[in-house]
């Protein structure tokens, strides 16, 4: 899944698309490199973000979301049942919900779903994320998600862990450590996983300096290779060319690669 942010604030700077021609140009690139979904958002969800409003997030993902549904699958990234609503009239065909709230919207109009688990809102959800066992409080909303998308007859689902929603870097490693739970949860109702670590803050902290954000790909790469690895089925990305070599590397033999 390829990122489309046609946003002034999202947290990765190389990432952002005001204008829609731009945003536009940069879903047909993911999708010519390889992506298989392309994700286009007009709110950011990082922490300490500015809610836009309904008027304001239509006006910025509808454009794209028309152009870009014409060349391949388009997700709409939000947690506005207006907004939802009307990229999915546009042609979208997935809803990606950081609120995990829209479910049964999704069933309605025969759309797919990313449930994902998050702690807060993006005012407050890293100000003292808080839990007695992350994993298994993430797998058990995880698990109510997915039975009210099957309830609502949601089809295609994915369920994700929400990395750096609401969670410290321990919290998030845990996540990561244990991908093979979510994996086995989401194969008892059909549905798949879908994790997203790209650029985001907690690889500042894995080396011996602190990382920027255009320092974090390798970290990226890493963490997408281990979700890959344990079955995850999809991992929404910036770099779609190096993720898309690494999906390449590790689905095909070694043999065939480098035939």
């Amino acid at each position: 899944m390829g990122i489309v942010n046609v946003t002034p604030d999202s947290f990765f700077p190389a990432s952002r698309t005001e204008a829609t021609e731009q945003a536009v140009n940069r879903g047909r690139e993911l999708f010519e490199q390889g992506c298989d979904v392309v994700d286009v958002g007009g709110e950011s969800t990082r922490p300490g973000a500015t809610p836009v409003s309904v008027e304001e997030e239509l006006a910025r993902v509808l454009p794209v979301i028309e152009a870009l549904s014409q060349v391949g699958p388009v997700s709409v990234d939000t947690k506005k049942e207006a907004v939802a609503r009307a990229a999915v009239a546009a042609g979208a065909v997935i809803i990606n919900d950081v609120s995990c709230t829209l479910v049964e919207l999704a069933g309605e109009l025969g759309v797919g779903y990313v449930a994902m688990h998050s702690q807060g809102d993006s005012s407050t959800m890293q100000l003292n994320p808080t839990y007695v066992d992350v994993v298994a409080e993430v797998v058990e909303f995880l698990r109510d998600a997915a039975q009210r998308a099957r309830a609502a007859n949601v089809s295609p689902l994915w369920l994700d862990p929400g990395i750096g929603f609401g969670k410290t870097v321990e919290h998030n490693l845990s996540l990561l450590a244990n991908c093979e739970r979510f994996v086995a949860l989401a194969r008892e109702y059909g549905a798949g996983v879908l994790v997203g670590t790209s650029r985001k803050r907690f690889l500042e902290r894995l080396g011996e300096q602190a990382l920027g954000v255009d320092q974090r790909l390798e970290g990226s790469l890493a963490t997408e290779a281990w979700a890959m690895a344990e079955g995850v089925s999809m991992v929404r990305v910036h770099d779609a060319v190096a993720a898309v070599q690494l999906r390449e590397l590790l689905v095909r033999p070694v043999e065939e690669v480098f035939a």
